[in-house]
């Protein structure tokens, strides 16, 4: 996930550097590219920070600001960004441009596409105010699917689903719950994640962005930007537009959730997108990728305040957990698992959930 996160200020912050010989890497690299650039390299400031190893910093140049992107190498691998950046400018979304890049070092310049994400456009009092931010993100997530070719992303897989499920039990069962499951909470767990696997590996695939939400979508006049897609994958159609309605840091009734899916659905039935005849069946993958990925969103903040460092992300939490009991609580199949969620959690039994409010 990029960006800072949405509850913490953003003021002007100088580019600062734990390790002088990068710092030395960085202005030399950046003193080459100054002339040709335009850049002013006295401006550099941080623009956000991320939750993986990579930060944003912002330099001027002669024709308006640039973000350059800082991704120690040995930590992380620039190569995925630069192909989903072609991929998706290929299929007519705004996304940032590589304008140069030191791949040795892991610096790389980019276009800048502005200061506003469509998280800090929204108005979460009145969720129909912002329809039209979220039908402009329908169009880009629509463009997107459309382009998908297999065999160019990695496929989103048995393994990588696995990979993501494990998440939720190792850091946030054990390591931030600090429970140590029984022998029948084992199989109740292994028996809902093989359940929610079929289900989620069964949905036909296109292109995955896999953070597509309103802080990763920048406001850029009648169209969105879109930011954060370098772990694009090949997977599941339903995996995005339950990222898009089920946010990790925003939550809304279901009547708006269900309007906005309606019409992506429709939207993507015209484009021949695989999205079936029938809504209905069609929302039910939704709810259960969703519960795929709120699991693993879960997992990964715990392990952010815990190995990482960066307690904030834990502070939606609830929010998670209220989607997980929304829709284990609606599916016979899933009852099992709400029971041993809500153990977990301190929870007393009840006959019904709001959708993810907190």
């Amino acid at each position: 996930m990029s960006l800072v996160h949405p509850h913490a200020p953003t003021p002007p912050t100088p580019a600062l550097w734990s390790e002088p010989a990068r710092e030395t890497a960085f202005s030399h690299w950046l003193s080459t590219l100054a002339a040709s650039q335009g850049l002013d390299a006295s401006s550099v400031r941080l623009a956000s920070a991320d939750a993986s190893f990579r930060r944003y910093l912002r330099v001027d140049s002669a024709v308006g600001s640039r973000i350059i992107m800082d991704a120690p190498p040995l930590k992380d691998d620039c190569r995925p960004f630069v192909l989903v950046a072609q991929l998706m400018q290929q299929a007519g979304l705004l996304a940032p441009q590589v304008l140069a890049w030191d791949e040795p070092n892991g610096f790389m310049l980019l276009s800048d596409l502005g200061t506003q994400t469509m998280m800090q456009a929204i108005d979460p009092a009145q969720p129909q105010a912002n329809l039209g931010l979220y039908l402009q993100a329908v169009e880009a997530l629509v463009a997107w699917q459309t382009a998908s070719r297999a065999d160019v992303l990695p496929l989103y897989d048995q393994a990588l689903l696995t990979r993501e499920l494990a998440l939720f039990p190792e850091w946030y069962l054990g390591q931030h719950r600090g429970v140590t499951l029984d022998a029948a909470q084992h199989r109740t767990l292994e028996t809902a994640f093989a359940t929610i696997m079929a289900q989620n590996l069964s949905a036909p695939r296109v292109y995955v962005h896999r953070d597509f939400m309103p802080r990763n979508l920048m406001v850029a006049g009648d169209r969105l930007g879109v930011l954060d897609f370098q772990d694009a994958v090949y997977g599941p159609i339903t995996y995005d537009v339950a990222s898009l309605m089920r946010d990790a840091f925003l939550s809304w009734d279901e009547d708006f959730c269900l309007d906005v899916t309606v019409r992506y659905w429709e939207r993507a039935r015209r484009a021949g997108l695989p999205v079936g005849d029938d809504f209905g069946e069609f929302y039910r993958g939704v709810e259960w990728m969703g519960l795929q990925r709120h699991r693993k969103v879960a997992g990964i903040f715990a392990r952010l305040t815990l190995r990482d460092g960066k307690p904030q992300y834990l502070a939606d939490t609830p929010r998670f957990m209220g989607y997980i009991r929304a829709t284990c609580g609606r599916y016979r199949e899933l009852k099992p698992l709400l029971r041993l969620v809500d153990q977990v959690e301190g929870v007393p039994p009840a006959n019904g959930y709001a959708f993810g409010r907190v």
